[in-house]
């Protein structure tokens, strides 16, 4: 089997594994982080309905100001700020975190650090 393809098929199971255990409801919505080299898109998940309650990536014009580039940790943060206030305003207070298979390291965990600074709790 190809390295590359190997690669692929641990993260499918690792991002299987963190699944899981992770279900979003209205009340307690699923944060799901995905990530690439240059951008972060962050979504909270109502699974029991089947919608996406809010979204928010690094390609936005309004973070574009804070962070010029979108895939480091300074992006990360300004992405978890923004993030926590939008729930808060849509009156969510707790989120499952699903981290997609990521280590917790970096940009996610930078995230992650962020969005409890504004007031989520995971």
């Amino acid at each position: 089997m190809n390295p590359i393809e190997t690669k692929r098929v641990r993260r499918a199971r690792r991002v299987m594994r963190v699944r899981k255990g992770v279900t979003g409801t209205a009340q307690r919505p699923r944060l799901c982080v995905s990530r690439s080299n240059q951008n972060l898109l962050v979504q909270l998940i109502d699974d029991v309905a089947g919608r996406t309650v809010c979204a928010i990536s690094s390609l936005q014009k309004a973070l574009r100001a804070s962070a010029a580039y979108g895939g480091n940790c300074k992006a990360a943060a300004a992405i978890g700020k923004e993030l926590g206030e939008k729930a808060t305003a849509l009156g969510i207070s707790e989120v499952c975190f699903d981290r997609r298979g990521y280590r917790y390291h970096g940009r996610i965990k930078a995230l992650a650090e962020a969005a409890r600074a504004a007031g989520l709790k995971f």
